[in-house]
C-alpha cells in the first residue's frame, strides 16, 4: 500500500484523518482484496451528495458509535466507492475530489476527465 499511486500517477496522498477515513481507516484511499466496494475516491462532502447517498441506502451523515463513525458533514473528506461517485456524477450531484488522494484504481470506473472537472484545490 505504501507504493500506491493516485490518478495523477504520483504517490497517493492522505485523504483525511479527522474523521479517519479509508477502507483500512488509515487516512488514505488504499484498496485491496477485501475492499469489494473499491473505496478509492477522496471526496469532499456536500449537502447534495449526502442526501443522495442516504436516499440510496448509505447514510453517511448519521453517527454510528458502535463503529466509531462520527457521521459526516459538508466539507468533510471521505474515501468513497468509485461506483457511487460515478452514479452521483451521472445525475449531477458528484462531490468534489482531491486528485492527489484519489487512488489510481478509480480510473477503472471513472474517467480522469470527469474527476478533473470536479477537482478541489488542496
Amino acid at each position: 500500500m505504501t507504493d500506491a499511486k493516485n490518478v495523477l500517477g504520483t504517490p497517493l496522498e492522505s485523504c483525511c484523518t479527522s474523521p479517519m477515513t479509508g477502507f483500512y481507516r488509515d487516512g488514505h484511499c488504499h484498496t485491496g482484496g477485501q475492499d469489494y466496494g473499491s473505496h478509492v475516491v477522496c471526496a469532499q462532502m456536500t449537502p447534495a451528495f449526502l442526501e443522495f447517498t442516504k436516499a440510496r441506502g448509505n447514510d453517511l451523515s448519521t453517527p454510528v458509535p458502535a463503529y466509531q463513525f462520527p457521521g459526516l458533514k459538508p466539507g468533510d473528506r471521505w474515501c468513497l466507492c468509485a461506483a457511487r461517485w460515478q452514479e452521483a456524477f451521472e445525475i449531477g450531484v458528484a462531490p468534489p475530489v482531491n486528485l492527489s488522494a484519489t487512488h489510481i484504481r478509480a480510473l477503472e470506473v471513472i474517467a480522469l476527465e470527469d474527476l478533473k472537472k470536479h477537482a478541489v484545490k488542496n
